[in-house]
């Protein structure tokens, strides 16, 4: 079973972070140099919230607000749902999935120390799943026997 720990150790721990006071136009323009879909928020080395690119799309440009003048804390999801390092795949998949979230922060011993996204757990999962198929083909055919 893959642990938050197998993810992190293949994609790295690398965090993106802004602070809640920033405008949202540096939050979109640090997203879209790094390629990501959501940064956390931090604020005095503790996570505050999440932006994302839904968060923009439905709290800015729905409601006519400027992203060069709003600060990030004001479309923020402050709700913010962690993992830890031994929660498993499965785990955050049925997190995410009932929660309706693409982003997990990962925290351990209070600390941020990673991210996960519902990309990295499908990809996750489906190497597991097919790790699970080929042993079970090799099992019925013989072929480790």
């Amino acid at each position: 079973m893959f642990t938050v720990k197998n993810i992190l150790d293949e994609k790295g721990c690398n965090v993106w972070t802004i602070s809640p006071e920033a405008k949202i136009i540096d939050a979109l323009k640090l997203m879209a140099e790094k390629g990501l879909g959501a940064l956390v928020v931090t604020y005095k080395n503790q996570v505050v919230g999440i932006i994302s690119e839904r968060d923009y799309a439905r709290k800015v440009i729905l409601r006519g607000r400027s992203s060069l003048d709003t600060p990030v804390k004001e479309i923020m999801t402050t709700q913010v749902f962690f993992v830890t390092t031994d929660m498993s795949a499965e785990e955050c998949m049925a997190l995410m999935t009932k929660k309706h979230i693409r982003h997990l922060p990962v925290i351990d011993e209070g600390k941020l120390t990673g991210l996960v996204s519902i990309g990295d757990i499908v990809k996750t999962v489906i190497s597991e799943q097919k790790i699970t198929i080929e042993n079970l083909q090799n099992y019925i055919t013989g072929k480790y026997a």
